[in-house]
């Protein structure tokens, strides 16, 4: 691939990714496939331009006092040793038959999103004691709405068993996960969608250094391919961020849904198809 689709391709990776909260390799890896890459170095080259989104969207977000700083740190715990595990086994084996089970995984989440889609956000009514122990409570300025939007996160101990299950499908797939960690934020931990979103953008730059550094250990990434990547996706990624938080939240869940939708039925057709 040329250096300006490459380019143009990775502005729209990062934008998508600092919109719904994830990576952007949902664009990325399968252009690259398409034009020809082996899976294995396109999924080490998405993780890189996971760790670009990240910096490019958390910075704005944790600026504008959106993201919720204590929720990202304790749910990184376990992110960062999923991915470990995740780019490991990447690595030593084919990857076709968790395309499969990660699209259908992902349509799931999207039944259950299209569901409540036409349920606004409520903040749960009480805290569980491990959640307001962590302090995992918030509150921001909405944009959109003109709001004062205080909220308490709960469920902090199931969240962090399942984050170590999105870390583990960042590190896999090299995607960012952002999709069920957005999901993770949403459902279980009763977080507002734009904290959720920007909470996430946080939590997949550092589960991604995690998976990079077993990518790069192992010889996988082409610096060559990775420059022009991490340039694009990252001005995407500030794109982004000036879009989300002038945005209601509801059209943020509304875009989330379609790129989970779209995510789900990709990696499904990928793996059937072999993963290329």
């Amino acid at each position: 691939m040329t250096l300006g689709p490459l380019l143009l391709l990775s502005f729209v990776a990062g934008l998508v990714g600092a919109m719904a909260g994830m990576g952007g390799g949902v664009v990325l890896i399968p252009a690259l496939t398409l034009a020809g890459e082996d899976i294995k170095r396109a999924i080490a080259v998405s993780t890189i331009s996971v760790i670009a989104t990240s910096s490019g969207a958390a910075s704005a977000y944790v600026r504008d006092h959106v993201t919720n700083l204590k929720v990202g740190m304790f749910l990184e715990m376990f992110t960062i040793i999923g991915a470990i595990v995740g780019a490991s086994l990447t690595v030593a084996s084919s990857t076709r038959p968790l395309f499969i089970l990660f699209g259908v995984v992902l349509l799931a989440s999207w039944t259950a999103l299209w569901v409540q889609r036409n349920r606004p956000w409520r903040a749960p009514p009480t805290q569980d004691g491990l959640s307001r122990w962590l302090e995992l409570a918030g509150a921001y300025d909405d944009q959109a709405s003109g709001q004062h939007i205080a909220y308490r996160a709960t469920r902090a101990g199931l969240g962090g068993p399942l984050m170590f299950v999105a870390g583990l499908v960042a590190g896999l797939l090299g995607i960012g996960a952002g999709a069920l960690k957005v999901l993770i934020h949403d459902l279980v931990m009763g977080l507002p969608p734009k904290v959720s979103t920007t909470t996430s953008n946080l939590i997949i730059g550092v589960t991604a250094l995690a998976g990079t550094s077993v990518y790069l250990a192992a010889g996988m990434i082409d610096a060559g391919l990775a420059a022009p990547v991490i340039v694009g996706v990252t001005i995407g990624a500030f794109a982004g961020t000036r879009i989300l938080l002038r945005v209601s939240n509801e059209t943020v869940h509304r875009v989330f849904r379609w790129v989970l939708f779209v995510l789900g039925l990709e990696m499904i057709v990928r793996g059937l198809r072999g993963g290329g």
